[in-house]
């Protein structure tokens, strides 16, 4: 497709057809009208209110109306069913709220109608957004998100499938975190600060069994980060730089912090995550691990989750300023407002990743993107081992690292805002 292309329903119905998996619920047939009704509600107003709404493709009979969110999906049938139109979309995008809830539609005789709602609740978004809580499980049914206008997500069940998004098509989605070589960057300041996580706990605990929850607790919190920037529609970008990167000549942080304990808060709450579970641990005859830290209840693991909850949303504010947020890979806030790349000469082409390692990818010319992309490409290919996650106004995610000695992108697609 060349930059004056433009994909819409039809396309996206043909791609959904192409991959969709083998071993799920059927798709209906008329899935052109269903996507064709989401893409144009997506461009409708409620009372000037943006539309957005998922919309789950199943009949109301195969889910138990016994049992609800947060475990589980609950059905609310309508008395009659309704009928199924980008206005009738519209009309229950209010009630079904984007983050909790899916308009429910199947396809009886033919034709399709909108059986009721199907409460979900939040936790869907943990993926994407980092939590604790256990997602729910979904039915591998057809699932449409209209994230915004002319943005349209399709899923099966939790997996997504395909997507158009500004008249462009993709049909993957790649999970930056779940990469090797990004948790290879960060290995050995993790390994530092998982040793003296360990040592600072006064209840045993394994080297590894710290290692396993810095990056664990690492991940949760830049998801957050990262979620809260694209829900402000502001944009913004993140760096990962080594800690004396201040001096460097490729960056000037115009609001550096003073070297505080504040600057080092992720550092104490991981300390106090891995002391603390120890020492529930060594109570109850549990195994330290991610999923330990998903369940316990003891309040003080609640007060530091919501405290790593709490420095999310700090960093994500001081990506409204214009300018980088930079924090080493020990996740130190160093500063923000940062220029990047000013001094560096531009560089003409990056490569596209097209999967989580690199080893496919596409040339790209970098004058089509903004400025925010190509100082992140320039800084990137001056400063070895650094990373930048560039957030989009429109809600993309694009992380930059010089890999295999060339600029690379990849597209951070999980999850929807």
């Amino acid at each position: 497709m060349t930059d004056l292309e433009r994909s819409y329903p039809n396309d996206l119905a043909a791609r959904v057809c192409a991959t969709w998996p083998a071993d799920a619920r059927p798709l209906p047939r008329r899935l052109g009208a269903i996507l064709d009704a989401a893409y144009h509600a997506s461009f409708l107003r409620d009372e000037e209110r943006p539309v957005t709404l998922r919309i789950l493709v199943i009949p109301p009979s195969e889910l138990s109306a016994d049992d609800g969110p947060p475990g589980s999906l609950m059905p609310l049938q309508f008395e009659t069913p309704r009928g199924f139109d980008e206005h009738e979309l519209r009309r229950l995008s209010p009630a079904a709220s984007f983050h909790r809830a899916l308009i429910g539609i199947d396809e009886s005789q033919g034709e399709l109608r909108t059986w009721g709602l199907a409460q979900s609740g939040p936790r869907w978004l943990q993926a994407a957004r980092g939590g604790r809580a256990k997602e729910p499980p979904m039915p591998p049914s057809l699932v449409v998100r209209v994230v915004r206008p002319g943005h349209v997500v399709v899923a099966c069940g939790s997996r997504r499938v395909a997507e158009l998004r500004g008249g462009k098509l993709s049909d993957f989605a790649l999970d930056v975190f779940q990469s090797q070589w990004l948790s290879a960057l960060f290995r050995s300041e993790r390994l530092m600060a998982a040793l003296e996580d360990a040592k600072a706990s006064p209840a045993e605990v394994s080297d590894g069994a710290a290692l396993e929850l810095a990056r664990h607790a690492a991940q949760q919190m830049i998801k957050r980060v990262i979620a809260t920037m694209q829900t402000a529609h502001h944009g913004g970008t993140l760096v990962f730089a080594p800690a004396d990167c201040v001096s460097e000549r490729h960056m000037r942080i115009k609001y550096p912090f003073r070297d505080t304990p504040s600057r080092h808060r992720f550092q104490a709450l991981v300390q106090g995550i891995v002391a603390t579970l120890a020492e529930r641990a060594r109570e109850t005859g549990r195994r330290i691990d991610p999923d330990f830290y998903k369940v316990e209840t003891d309040p003080r693991i609640g007060e530091l989750d919501e405290a790593l909850f709490e420095m999310s949303h700090l960093i994500a504010s001081l990506g409204n300023v214009d300018g980088a947020v930079v924090l080493t890979r020990r996740l130190e806030i160093l500063g923000f407002g940062a220029e990047l790349g000013g001094s560096l000469p531009p560089i003409a082409h990056v490569r596209r990743a097209l999967d989580l390692e690199a080893d496919a990818f596409v040339p790209e010319v970098v004058d089509v993107v903004g400025t925010r992309h190509r100082s992140a490409y320039r800084y990137c290919a001056a400063a070895a081992g650094a990373v930048a996650v560039v957030v989009s106004q429109d809600g993309g995610v694009r992380f930059v690292n010089r890999h295999r000695d060339a600029v690379t992108y990849w597209d951070h697609g999980i999850g929807d805002d």
